[in-house]
Order: C-alpha cells, then structure tokens, then sequence
C-alpha cells in the first residue's frame, strides 16, 4: 500500500521535468540514469509511444548492456502512465523493485531495471535533452538546478538580496554560494550564518558586533557577521528564528547601510549582498507573528524554491557516485543500491543520501565487499515517517518444506545481510540473490540450511 508521501513523490517525478509546458508538445521517453556500472543522465525517446529495448538496442548507445537479453522489455506510453512488458529475457525485467511476469505489462512509476540498466519514466525529455546533468565545482546541476541557477545569477547581477525556500537538506546553502560567486561581490566574503542555533541572548552581539566595554567581560572590540561581510554576501539561514526585537535592528541595517555595534557611539558604513533562507513560508510567518512585515518587504524578494530531491532522479546516481570517489575511492556501486535510492522519498534530500550512502560505504567494508550495494542500504534510510516505521514488522511466513541441517552456523553478520537483502526485495529470492551477487539455487540452499524464514513475496512459482 502506498503512503500519501510515495503518490506525491511519484506525482512530482513524473511531473516535474514537464511543469508548465504544453502538453501537446512534451516528450514522454525514460532516462538512462544507469549502465554499465557508472552513473549517466541520457533521453531515450520512446518511437511513436512505444520502444523496444534489449542489448544491441540503438537506443542505448555506446554504453551496452551485457545482462540485458537481445530482446528483453518493451515500453509503452499510453498519454498518461508507462507500461513495461518483459519480452521473455533471461535476467527478467524489474518495475519499481519487483520482478514482473512475462509477457504481462506492468505500470511503471518510479524506476525499470533490465539487466544493469536503470530507467526512469518521464513526462517530458525535452529538459534533460537540452541541459543535461553536470557537475560543476562538485556541484550536480540536473536542468532544474540549472534553471534555477540562472535566475540566481539574473538576482546576482541586479538586486542585493535573494530569498531561498526549500526543505530541509536540499542544497540551500550551495545556492548561497553560488548567488555569492555569480556577484559583483564574488571577490569579498562570504558569510554563512544559521540563525537557528544562536543563543537569543547572544544574537545582538554575534551579528552587529560590540565595543570593548559594552557589557561585562567584554575586554576587546568584537566583530559582528555583518561587519565580517562586509564587501561580499552575508548568508542568514532560518532568518526567521531571530528575535523580533534583532530582526527590526536588522533591517535597519538593511535599508541604511549602516551598522552600530553594541556600545559604539557612531555607526559604521557597510556594504553587503544579504541572501536569507528557510524551510518555512515567510508568508506564513509574517502572519503568525514570527517575521516582521517591514523586514519580509526587504528580505523576501527575489525569492526562489528550491525542488526537492524525490523531484530530481536525474541527479540522484551521479551524487552517489560523486560521493563514494570522495569517501572510498575505487569502491563501486551496485545496480541494486541505486535502483533502491531511486525508488525511496528522501524526506532529508540530499543531506540524507549522503549521510546514509557513508553509512552504507561502512558496512560494505565490514562485509568485506568490493561495491555498495543494496543489502548495505538501512532499511529506514530514504523512507517517509509515519506510523508504519515504529509498527512491528509482520510475521514472516513459515519456514520452507525441509528442517534446517546440522550445517555449521551462519556467521550472524551474513544472516542479517541475506535476511536485509530479503526484506528489501520484498521475499523475491531471484532479487535478493541478485543484490547479493549469488546464484537463486545458492541462496534457496542457505535459506533451507539454516532455517531462515522467507517473507510474503509476489515472485512467481
């Protein structure tokens, strides 16, 4: 059953790339967003709705896909879902995590694995055929990012202020930066400061700075945030958790360019771009009384939101990639582990996968393994919050025919990795053997062994 935050996330992926084009002139087709074990973001268009694809298929390119058969799945839009059918492949064709029937079309929405191919069904390819996925300065601009990016750069240029609104996690700092560097100010500072985790108490002093003798223990003159950026960008993240009484100092600030720290008799002259951010609607909070008007009039225009990653397949496998080369160079990635990130919401965005893709990166090396793949995954990492997290899993269904053996024991570690790798594959041993990287008949054999319970599964007898 899916919750209310799977239908968004697949009402947004499927939407996105097309938002407020003519529906007449979008381009329905799939991304490429994985072969042969690396990272891509390629358009393949479907020929009059429809598409046959297997290895040797033109539509692939240069990068073929050894796992897949010659004629492997076929591909049809019907003017609003997707439809997959196996064409009788050898390694079976795989929609949204599940092997499907042969010779039976499947809906796909989230994610098709054939072979070691990734593909993701979109409403529009004309985006992604345009702009591309690049990485710049570290940076995965996938065509939304980069649409966004050039009205940062047209606010760099004209205006001194930006407001950026987003969820928690989805790079709103980065396009801080990147409002900064596209500045006349690019060559001053930049100022990064969460306002959110500054003492009330404090927040006076931190930002416009004191004199020596302003108050107690206040032996030296001390430099506020605004004082420090001066001559480049000052970056105020969750602006709206100040205090109503600095904001109206703040603004002051703002509108005469001039800052007068605590206990100094005249102010000084400053000049700053200020970019402000949050995770709030400032809108929202001028009328509950947590946002002055006056500042939100100063401090709320130009604004952007940034989409969230459930909104941005396209970048999602070249982040992983990105960032495992940072953390455990010559390690790679597993079909398997980029298929289930592809299918999973990502509630913290970016700042989730790459915390929970360390986590992974650590198990895979206590296992012993040479790739990250999707037994190595959490399997709370990416998912939504709602109840059924914290409900107790249902009871597996009972054990296969025969008792267990009087084999030696399994190492407890590999039990919970074939147990985890069952899970995520919702009980389809072909699956799990697969991201376990062992043959079926092996892992029905270790199954039967050692007693381990085979939970509910749609793999067909």
């Amino acid at each position: 059953m899916e919750t209310e935050q799977e239908r968004s996330t697949l009402r947004a992926s499927r939407g996105a790339a097309g938002a407020g084009a003519d529906d007449g002139a979008r381009v329905p087709g799939l991304m490429r967003l994985f072969g042969g074990g690396k990272a891509m973001a390629v358009a393949v268009r479907l020929k009059e709705g429809a598409l046959e694809l297997g290895r040797g298929a033109a539509a692939l390119g240069e990068v073929q896909d050894a796992k897949m058969s010659r004629r492997h799945a076929h591909v049809r839009f019907d003017g609003q879902r997707f439809w997959v059918t196996d064409l009788g492949s050898q390694n079976g064709t795989f929609v949204d995590g599940a092997a499907i029937p042969k010779e039976t079309a499947q809906e796909a929405r989230r994610v098709v694995r054939m072979g070691d191919s990734l593909f993701v069904p979109s409403m529009d390819l004309r985006p992604l055929e345009a702009h591309g996925v690049e990485i710049v300065e570290d940076f995965v601009r996938g065509p939304a990012m980069r649409g966004l990016l050039t009205r940062v750069s047209h606010a760099a240029s004209f205006g001194h202020s930006l407001h950026i609104h987003g969820e928690s996690g989805t790079g709103k700092e980065g396009v801080a930066r990147a409002f900064h560097s596209l500045s006349p100010r690019q060559g001053g500072p930049f100022i990064a400061v969460n306002c959110a985790a500054i003492p009330e108490s404090l927040a006076e002093r931190l930002l416009f700075g004191a004199r020596r003798g302003a108050y107690s223990g206040a032996d030296v003159d001390a430099q506020g945030y605004l004082q420090s950026a001066d001559g480049g960008t000052l970056f105020l993240d969750e602006v709206v958790e100040l205090d109503l009484a600095v904001q109206a100092k703040l603004l002051r600030v703002l509108e005469n360019r001039e800052v007068l720290a605590l206990g100094a008799s005249k102010a000084q002259r400053i000049d700053l771009h200020i970019c402000c951010a949050s995770n709030k609607d400032l809108r929202a909070q001028v009328a509950s009384g947590r946002l002055r008007e006056d500042l939100y009039f100063r401090i709320g225009r130009p604004d952007l939101t940034l989409p969230p990653l459930r909104q941005r397949p396209e970048e999602i496998p070249l982040l992983l990639e990105r960032e495992l080369q940072h953390k455990s160079p010559g390690r790679g990635l597993h079909v398997s582990l980029v298929e289930e990130c592809l299918r999973r919401p990502w509630p913290g965005n970016v700042r989730e996968l790459m915390n929970e893709l360390c986590v992974a990166v650590q198990a895979s090396q206590v296992h012993g393994s040479s790739r990250v793949e999707v037994c190595h995954l959490s399997p709370g990492a990416g998912a939504g919050f709602g109840p059924a997290l914290s409900q107790p899993a249902e009871a597996p269904r009972a054990p296969p025919r025969k008792a267990p053996s009087k084999a030696k024991p399994l190492p407890a570690d590999e039990r919970t990795r074939i147990e985890q790798a069952l899970r995520q594959n919702g009980g389809n041993v072909t699956a799990a053997a697969r991201a376990l990287d062992i043959h079926r008949t092996q892992l029905r054999r270790l199954l039967e062994r050692h007693g381990l319970a085979l939970p509910d599964s749609d793999e067909p007898e």
